[in-house]
């Protein structure tokens, strides 16, 4: 376990230079990141050094991405021969066929639906998964399940679980950064998902939207930098002194070193997110300035997610944007309970070139060998219709995908039914996937742990266990 109670900056803190000296010329000062790994029990040799999550909120059909199944159209209308499990509406009806064509891709021959032609380019380099399962049924829970693996609000996202145990390479900028772009929503369950839980404050995600004036509030400095500074000597001064007399409590240790991140941020916010600074050729791989808006948005996020991994920064999540802006359905805009054709051909537009062009991007610069790209979402969606044209939530199987990070590329693991419904090889959870997650990071999942409420806890709970057959 992490000692979170002695660290450095403890032991600095107490020393007889004083605290505003020292904050003062750690900030004004270039140094090497501080990891908060200082009990490194729990590493791994690692294979990968960050992580690009790009999560589908809503809960993208399997049977019509990832994992066909020629039988829904040859039983298309019929009733389901087995016993259907309650879903989410209880609106059922008949076997739905596929509304897109399949075809196999690359050397692997990976097959992969016709809405992501552009990420199907890169198929030898993904990892499906076709036998995820998650114990919930509903948006919020599932999303809060997938990022902290408990289905309620309170525990460490995954991302700051990595943040937590590896530390950031730039200490100019957060190791936990969530993007967003035009109307890019919150999944259901809202940031809370995104949070460091009761790992210190620093951990928890830096919401960073590319489309306002300012990416992060209020980062632009108001005064001139002298001013500021002193001031912030001032500011560190007496954060020392009541750091002193709550014993060096590491909550408040946690909210004096954010102070210190958003101080040097300054600097390295606005230059990060000036996309301008790429090539013509680099923004029409990637699609940011696309006529469809959507796409635009989303390539931004994975144009910008490419130049902070480049920066160090640990793990990136990005967010889709809704459908309609300002809809009922900007949590969760992969939710088709009706209108599935439409609505899934809308959002793999929105992603599929972005998606697709940092693969190859992250490839083309090396940074593909040491960065894990993560696609998923909270759940499946059922082979039999919602309505006349729509599916409902299916928990029981579905498919994700990863890729990069020595990650073995043009693999397919496990399976469902032939009617895509349940799993019936290699049944994994979102456990298995972060304990594959965290080995390829060079972390033991089940040593990665913080002292809370009584026990250690981990990302991964009591669970877990390393997917061997994707691990190159």
């Amino acid at each position: 376990m992490i000692n979170q109670y002695f660290s450095r900056r403890r032991a600095l803190q107490t020393a007889s230079c004083g605290f505003g000296w020292l904050a003062l010329s750690h900030l004004a000062q270039s140094v090497s990141a501080e990891s908060q790994a200082d009990d490194a029990s729990f590493r791994l040799p690692a294979r990968a050094k960050n992580v690009i999550l790009c999560y589908m909120s809503g809960g993208v059909s399997h049977v019509d991405s990832f994992d066909p199944k020629p039988r829904l159209e040859r039983e298309a209308g019929k009733p389901m021969p087995m016993k259907v499990e309650r879903t989410q509406f209880n609106n059922n009806g008949n076997i739905f066929p596929c509304p897109f064509s399949f075809k196999q891709w690359g050397e692997s021959g990976i097959p992969i639906s016709s809405m992501f032609p552009h990420i199907a380019e890169s198929a030898d380099e993904l990892a499906v998964i076709r036998s995820m399962t998650t114990t919930v049924n509903e948006h919020a829970q599932g999303n809060f399940a997938f990022h902290t693996g408990f289905p309620f609000i309170g525990h460490p996202s995954s991302g700051a679980w990595i943040n937590y145990g590896l530390g950031t390479e730039n200490e100019n900028v957060p190791g936990y950064v969530v993007l967003k772009s035009g109307q890019s929503g919150v999944p259901h369950g809202g940031v809370g998902q995104w949070s460091s839980g009761y790992l210190p404050a620093e951990h928890q995600a830096s919401i960073v939207d590319l489309d306002s004036e300012e990416p992060v509030p209020n980062i632009q400095p108001r005064e001139l930098d002298d001013v500021q500074r002193r001031r912030m000597a001032l500011i560190a001064e007496f954060d020392g002194k009541f750091s002193g007399r709550v014993q060096h409590n590491a909550q408040v240790e946690a909210a004096i070193r954010n102070y210190e991140t958003a101080y040097r941020m300054q600097s390295a916010v606005p230059e990060l997110c000036d996309l301008s600074q790429e090539s013509e050729s680099i923004h029409d791989l990637y699609g940011t300035r696309s006529s469809n808006t959507q796409t635009a948005g989303y390539a931004r996020q994975c144009l910008l997610a490419r130049r902070l991994v480049e920066r160090g920064v640990r793990f990136v999540e990005l967010t889709c944007l809704p459908q309609v802006p300002g809809g009922s359905q900007a949590p969760n805009p992969w939710d088709q309970h009706g209108g599935l054709e439409e609505g899934h051909r809308r959002m793999a537009q929105q992603v599929d070139q972005p998606i697709g062009g940092l693969l190859k991007d992250l490839k083309s610069r090396g940074l593909l060998d040491s960065t894990l790209v993560i696609w998923a979402g909270e759940f499946g969606r059922t082979p039999f219709s919602q309505g006349s044209n729509g599916r409902d939530h299916n928990p029981f199987g579905f498919s994700v995908w990863m890729a990069g990070g020595g990650i073995r590329g043009g693999v397919v693991h496990g399976a469902t039914d032939e009617y895509g419904y349940h799993v019936i090889e290699n049944k994994q959870t979102f456990y298995d996937l972060w304990a594959t997650v965290l080995h390829q990071l060079g972390v033991d999942h089940e040593q990665l742990t913080f002292r809370y409420s009584g026990r250690d806890m981990r990302l991964t709970d009591v669970h877990g266990n390393v997917i061997q057959s994707v691990i190159s």
